[in-house]
């Protein structure tokens, strides 16, 4: 199981045996709490990737004279590189260590910032997106696994409901800090920062990392299954790659023979999985005994979904169909971002006390403010302002933080540690799915109805009818819900 290092040299002590006791429990608590930092703070760059070149790409397409084509791969190359790379990469942390390749992910991602800094054309940045996709993909499921194993009980209910956190308010704050960052064009570097910013801050995860992450390996889990990988990475493609680029080209022939493809080879990656249950498999299906983990997975893929198609049509909503300026917006953004905060707080202090009667609450809360914000935009139209709706908008950031940590803690709970990395592979591999999902209904809800068009009255209507759409993704996660532990003590049953 886990292995750990001391923190310093032995040394000569005055302090009688409770005292040391004492003072080497607290170096420990303190080295795990440094740790989550660290962790947690990786996941922030992750988040805070996938949504910052939004406000930007006007910029970068100017800058570097991309076409449509290459500023759509600007995002989606680096969404498709974590998507595929998850759940090999959570299995590589359960056989070699999770803080060596958290710690080779981190580098991978720093390294590729770097470069997407400095490139000097939109191929090279496509091709250092993806880069930099690799290298989150290595990292991010070693920050749910490190958290499973380092914490229990109320400390990692603790733990999860912070990393709720940063999933929200990265999502929320990542289009505020691009338009900040190129708006003043530090240095005369234009888009530049929205990537060099990670410099510093990769460091200091990779230097604290190493010193304060205390290396955990399987038991059991001897080599990697390479035609496991190869089946699982083919399959997330044939999915992702028609779901992402689908849309841009009217949904034609070869996406849906894409689709097709993926359910084949998901079809034949769960048979070589059963074959392989007693040779080392890449995901150990044993997990998916009980109801938790299924649950919380179907419930993390429609979170996803639901993030998917409210935060990109919000944003165009708020600009097209209230005329808002980028500035008003991104105060919008910032009240999201205050509930988020306020949601998260109760998920942390209640430490998974209330078990999944909190991520429902959070449900049934999203469920009512969106239909009520649907329903006010109907009525308000265009007179709307920012303070009208700050309530709905501060109540759907409260639903999302009250859903995000706990979800992840009560659909981990009963993962034995030895396949923790495995089984956070596949919760974070679903959100990104779900995303991509989102992304794809996006087309077929929203711009069908508007036909990209910047008119107010198209814009706002086809938000009105993604909001009910919101509002379903948040009544079947409440459903889903009841598949996870009904009580705090359920995790030691």
């Amino acid at each position: 199981m886990a292995s750990s290092r001391p923190d310093s040299e032995p040394r000569e002590s005055s302090d009688t045996p409770d005292q040391a006791s004492s003072n080497s429990s607290d170096k420990v608590a303190l080295s795990a709490k440094i740790a989550l930092a660290v962790v947690l703070v990786a996941e922030l760059m992750n988040v805070l990737d996938h949504s910052i070149v939004l406000n930007a790409i006007p910029t970068l397409q100017r800058s570097l004279d991309a076409e449509p084509a290459h500023v759509q791969w600007f995002t989606a190359g680096y969404g498709l590189a974590v998507a595929l790379g998850l759940i090999t990469s959570g299995r590589l942390g359960d056989i070699y260590g999770r803080r060596r390749f958290f710690l080779i992910g981190a580098t991978v991602f720093t390294l590729a910032s770097l470069l997407c800094g400095i490139a000097i054309s939109p191929e090279q940045l496509v091709l250092f997106r993806v880069l930099q996709g690799t290298g989150a993909a290595i990292m991010l499921p070693q920050v749910l696994a490190t958290i499973h194993v380092t914490f229990e009980g109320e400390h990692r209910s603790r733990a999860f409901g912070l990393y709720g956190a940063i999933l929200s308010l990265g999502s929320a704050l990542g289009p505020v800090l691009g338009g900040v960052l190129v708006q003043a064009d530090l240095f005369g570097l234009g888009w530049r920062p929205i990537f060099l910013i990670n410099l510093p801050v990769g460091l200091a995860v990779i230097v604290l990392g190493r010193r304060f992450i205390t290396e955990s390996t399987a038991e059991r889990a001897e080599r990697l299954d390479v035609v496991g990988m190869l089946l699982s990475a083919l399959a997330v493609l044939l999915l992702v790659f028609p779901l992402t680029e689908g849309p841009a080209y009217d949904w034609p022939a070869w996406a849906f023979a894409m689709l097709v493809g993926a359910v084949l080879v998901l079809g034949a990656f769960i048979a070589q999985q059963r074959r392989r249950q007693h040779d080392s498999p890449l995901v150990v299906l044993s997990i998916f005994r009980g109801r938790a983990f299924p649950g919380g997975l179907c419930a993390q893929l429609l979170f996803g979904l639901l993030s998917g198609m409210f935060f990109i049509t919000w944003t165009l909503y708020l600009q097209r169909g209230l005329d808002m300026s980028p500035i008003e917006a991104a105060m919008a953004f910032v009240l999201i971002t205050l509930g988020e905060m306020a949601g998260v707080a109760v998920a942390v202090r209640t430490a998974g006390r209330f078990a999944r009667r909190l991520p429902q609450a959070g449900a049934l809360l999203g469920l009512g403010t969106v239909v009520a914000y649907a329903l006010l935009i109907g009525v308000r139209q265009d007179d709307l302002t920012l303070w009208e709706m700050a309530v709905p908008v501060l109540l759907f950031g409260v639903a999302a933080g009250m859903i995000a940590g706990p979800l992840a803690d009560l659909s981990l709970s009963k993962i034995p540690e030895e396949n923790s990395g495995s089984a956070s592979g596949l919760f974070s591999t679903s959100i990104h799915l779900g995303m991509a999902l989102g992304t794809a209904l996006t087309a077929l809800v929203f711009f069908s109805v508007t036909g990209g068009s910047f008119d107010g009255a198209a814009n706002r209507e086809a938000f009105i009818g993604v909001l009910w759409w919101v509002a379903g993704a948040f009544a079947l996660i409440w459903g889903l819900l009841f598949f996870l532990p009904s009580c705090a003590k359920a995790e030691a049953d």
